[in-house]
């Protein structure tokens, strides 16, 4: 799942991928899981039931300078899933709701994006800085309004966002990292 605005935001990321793709823009799934950060992994059985909640997980080596983490031991995990059933003792982690302040910058988000869509800039960046203060450490909302604003989504702002995170103790919904 991606969380941009287009596809084609997202068609270099989904090359060579043999599975479907979902661009959610609306960030409805985002929600529905509650998903505060990306990258993060959800591990939904054949009949559609979570097998592992939410978990910040790399399917590449990418980003391993930047975060420290491969992906060997997530991946091992999947195939041990896939072959023989077994999931991490971490499976039956419950996920924290979003708080209220969580929510309402989402749809604070979703209203930026509602009006950068129809062209008033004016009324999207109002309604982004909303979202940015009510959730001010959730990645869907805060790194997702990045490049619809015109900011580089790996530069000097993501960095500081990035900091910020860290100082407040990389807050997650989801299985924590050890």
């Amino acid at each position: 799942m991606f969380l941009d605005e287009s596809a084609d935001d997202v068609r270099e990321w989904a090359e060579g991928i043999s599975f479907p793709v979902l661009l959610d823009r609306e960030h409805l799934l985002a929600d529905l899981y509650a998903v505060s950060n990306v990258p993060t992994v959800v591990w939904i059985d054949a009949d559609g039931s979570i097998a592992r909640p939410n978990s910040s997980e790399v399917g590449n080596d990418m980003f391993v300078d930047f975060t420290g983490v491969t992906p060997d031991e997530h991946m091992q995990q999947v195939r041990d899933w896939v072959r023989e059933g077994t999931v991490p003792a971490d499976a039956d982690y419950e996920v924290e709701d979003l708080t209220d302040d969580e929510i309402a910058g989402r749809l604070a988000f979703r209203l930026a994006a509602h009006h950068r869509r129809n062209g008033d800039e004016a009324r999207a960046a109002e309604w982004f800085a909303t979202a940015g203060q009510l959730a001010p450490m959730d990645f869907t909302i805060r790194r997702a309004a990045m490049p619809l604003q015109g900011v580089d989504p790996f530069g000097e702002q993501f960095f500081e966002l990035f900091g910020a995170w860290q100082e407040a103790g990389s807050p997650y919904h989801g299985v924590p990292r050890n």
